[in-house]
C-alpha cells in the first residue's frame, strides 16, 4: 500500500549450534552424552523439514539482497524425516564421534503423545530456489554432524545455560566470556571490546534465567519435555 520495500520468509525448523536445549535436537545430544533416556512422542512418526541455521542466514542475506519486495519466501531444508528417524541419526553420529560402549539407539524411549501434536509440517522452497538460485549446503546428515560437533566441542556453554546455581552460572559465563576473548581478540573481533564482553554476560545469564522458567529439563539428573 505504502510501497515500502518489505520482504518476508518463512522457514521450517531450525537446528545447529547454540540452539537453546529446550529444542529436540540438543536435547536428544545432551541427554545422549549422558547416558539418559531419549524421549521420543508417542510411535515418534511426527514430521519435520529441518534447515541447518547457517543455510537459513544465507538465505535470509540473499533475500535482503535481491529479494522482489512484496514477495513472500519460504525457506526450508527439503527434508521430511520423522522425529524417530533425527533421533536414530543422531545416535549413530555419536556413536562414531563420542562411543560410550554401547549403542546409544539404546536409551530412545518412547513417552506418551502430547494432546493436539501435529503429525506433519511441509514447507515449499521452490520460489527462492527458482527465483533467488538458493539451496541449502547442508544435507540433513551433515548438519547433525556438524551440530553435535559443536555441542561436543562447547559444553562451557551448555554448563552455563543449565546451572541451577545463579553465582555459578555468573563465574562460568565469564570464564567462557574469558576464553572467547582470548581468541576474538586475535582478529579484533567485538568481544575483544569489554563493553561487548560485559554485554555478552548479561545475554548468557539471562538465558540462564529463561532455560529455568520455561523448562523442567534436567541435563544433569532432571526431567524433560522436548519441543520442536
Amino acid at each position: 500500500t505504502y510501497g515500502l520495500p518489505v520482504t518476508l520468509t518463512n522457514c521450517s525448523n531450525n537446528y545447529g549450534p547454540f540452539q537453546f536445549p529446550e529444542k529436540m535436537i540438543p536435547l536428544m545430544i545432551l541427554y545422549a552424552l549422558r547416558g539418559q533416556p531419549l524421549p521420543v512422542y508417542g510411535d515418534g512418526g511426527h514430521v519435520r523439514d529441518w534447515l541447518f541455521v547457517e543455510d537459513h542466514c544465507q538465505a535470509i542475506r540473499l533475500v535482503l539482497a535481491r529479494g522482489k519486495p512484496g514477495q513472500t519466501y519460504n525457506i526450508g531444508g527439503g527434508n521430511q524425516p520423522t522425529n524417530l528417524e533425527v533421533v536414530q541419526l543422531l545416535c549413530a553420529i555419536l556413536d562414531e564421534e563420542h562411543p560410550q560402549g554401547k549403542p546409544h539407539a539404546r536409551l530412545i524411549t518412547h513417552v506418551p503423545d502430547r494432546p493436539g501434536h501435529d503429525r506433519r509440517y511441509a514447507l515449499d522452497s521452490s520460489l527462492i530456489r527458482a527465483e533467488l538460485s538458493w539451496a541449502p549446503s547442508h544435507d540433513l546428515p551433515d548438519g547433525l554432524r556438524r551440530t553435535v560437533g559443536w555441542y561436543l566441542a562447547n559444553s562451557e556453554w551448555v554448563d552455563v545455560l543449565v546451572c541451577a546455581d545463579h553465582q555459578e552460572a555468573k563465574k562460568r559465563v565469564m570464564a567462557l566470556a574469558e576464553k572467547m576473548d582470548g581468541v576474538r581478540a586475535l582478529d579484533g573481533g567485538p568481544l575483544a571490546n569489554s563493553r561487548y564482553l560485559e554485554e555478552f554476560t548479561v545475554v548468557l545469564l539471562n538465558l540462564n534465567k529463561t532455560y529455568k522458567a520455561r523448562t523442567s529439563l534436567k541435563i544433569t539428573g532432571i526431567s524433560t519435555t522436548p519441543k520442536g
